[in-house]
C-alpha cells in the first residue's frame, strides 16, 4: 500500500485535518479569521471555549484579543453559564466547543440559561456529523434535531469557508441565541467572495425539473457537484441550499419542491429530526405530494475510522448522491 493510501485510510489525530478534495481552493480557520475582524469593530465581542480553542478555530481571535478571551476548562455547562452572564453585561459572547458537548452535555443550560431569556450568545459547534473519525463520543450526528426543539434558538449549518465567514458576521449582528455548526481547519471554498448570507433564507443555486436536492451544510457542495455530473448525462437536477435550520425557509422549500418530480434531501446528520423532517413537514403543511428520498446518517452510532472512509460508507459523498439521484430515473 502506498504512503498516500495509508494516510487516507487512517484515523487522524484530533488536531489534524482531512485533506481538502475536489481541487477546490480552501481557507484556513474561516470562523476565527472572521471573528478576529469583527473584534476590531465590535469591542463588545468576547470569545470563550471549554479547553478546545485550538480545535475550534477561535485562536485568531484569541491571539488578537487575549484580554477578551476566556478558557473555562472542560466544563461545557459552565461555558454556557459564563457566556450567559457576560451577555447580561452587554457583551456578545462567542462560545466554542464540540457539537456533542454543546448539545448532549449542556442542553438544559442552552435551553434555560440562554434561550429562555433570549440572551445574545453564539454557540459555535465543532465536529458536526461525520467530520471526525472519533466515533459516537465526538460525532454530533443528532445535534440539529435536538437544538431545533429549543424555542427562539437560531440554528445554522454553513456549507463552506465563504459562508462561514458571512454567517459569522450575520450572527454577530443578530440579537439572540445562535447555534452554528463549524467546519474547521482547512475549509473548501464553494461560493464566491461577497456571498450574501441572510439568516432564515434559503438559496436556489441551480435550476432543475427532474429532481430537486434540498441540502444543508457541506452536503450542498456534494449536491452541486452531483447535479453537474448528472446534468451532463441529460438529467435536470436543481439544488436548494438551506443553511438556516431554524427559522426554516418553508416558503422557498415548498416553491422549489413544487417545480420538480422528485425531492431529495441531503444532510450531514441523522436522516430523522433534521433537514429531512423539516422538508417533509413543510410539504405536508403546503399540501404538496412528492416522494422524498433522504440522504443522511442511519439511526445508529457511527464507528471510529478515517473520515473519507466513513463518509463513503454512509453515503455522504458526491458519488453517493449521484447514485441516489440516478436511481430515481
Amino acid at each position: 500500500m502506498s504512503g498516500a493510501a495509508m494516510e487516507a485510510g487512517r484515523t487522524l489525530a484530533m488536531g489534524q485535518d482531512e485533506a481538502v478534495g475536489g481541487g477546490r481552493q480552501s481557507v484556513e480557520a474561516p470562523f476565527g479569521r472572521a471573528l478576529a475582524r469583527l473584534g476590531r469593530s465590535h469591542p463588545e465581542i468576547v470569545g470563550l471555549t471549554a479547553d478546545l480553542g485550538k480545535y475550534t478555530d477561535i485562536h485568531p481571535f484569541r491571539d488578537a484579543f487575549p484580554e477578551r478571551f476566556f478558557n473555562v476548562g472542560m466544563a461545557e455547562q459552565n461555558l454556557v453559564a459564563v457566556a450567559a452572564g457576560l451577555a447580561r453585561t452587554g457583551k456578545i459572547p462567542f462560545a466554542t466547543t464540540y457539537g456533542v458537548f454543546a448539545t448532549r452535555r449542556a442542553f438544559d443550560f442552552v435551553a434555560i440559561a440562554l434561550a429562555h431569556s433570549n440572551l445574545n450568545v453564539k454557540i459555535i459547534a465543532g465536529l458536526p456529523g461525520l467530520t471526525t473519525g472519533y466515533g459516537g463520543t465526538h460525532q454530533a450526528i443528532e445535534d440539529l434535531a435536538l437544538m431545533r426543539m429549543i424555542p427562539g434558538l437560531t440554528i445554522i449549518d454553513p456549507c463552506d469557508a465563504t459562508e462561514i465567514e458571512a454567517a459569522t458576521e450575520a450572527i454577530a449582528e443578530h440579537r439572540g441565541p445562535v447555534y452554528m455548526r463549524l467546519l474547521r481547519g482547512s475549509v473548501p471554498v464553494v461560493f464566491e467572495p461577497g456571498w450574501k448570507f441572510e439568516i432564515g433564507k434559503a438559496r436556489h443555486l441551480r435550476e432543475g425539473s427532474d429532481v430537486g436536492i434540498v441540502s444543508t451544510g457541506f452536503m450542498t457542495e456534494r449536491a452541486l457537484d452531483a447535479a453537474g455530473v448528472l446534468g451532463r448525462k441529460g438529467m435536470s437536477v436543481g439544488v436548494l441550499h438551506v443553511p438556516t435550520i431554524k427559522p426554516f425557509d418553508a416558503g422557498a422549500v415548498a416553491e422549489f419542491a413544487a417545480g420538480v418530480r422528485h425531492v431529495v434531501t441531503a444532510e450531514n446528520h441523522v436522516a430523522v429530526g433534521g433537514l429531512a423532517s423539516l422538508v417533509v413537514e413543510t410539504l405536508f403543511d403546503a399540501g404538496i405530494a412528492r416522494k422524498v428520498t433522504r440522504i443522511g446518517l442511519p439511526d445508529r452510532y457511527i464507528e471510529c475510522g478515517a473520515v473519507p472512509t466513513l463518509q463513503a460508507k454512509y453515503g455522504l459523498t458526491t458519488e453517493a448522491v449521484i447514485a441516489t439521484v440516478s436511481a430515481l430515473g
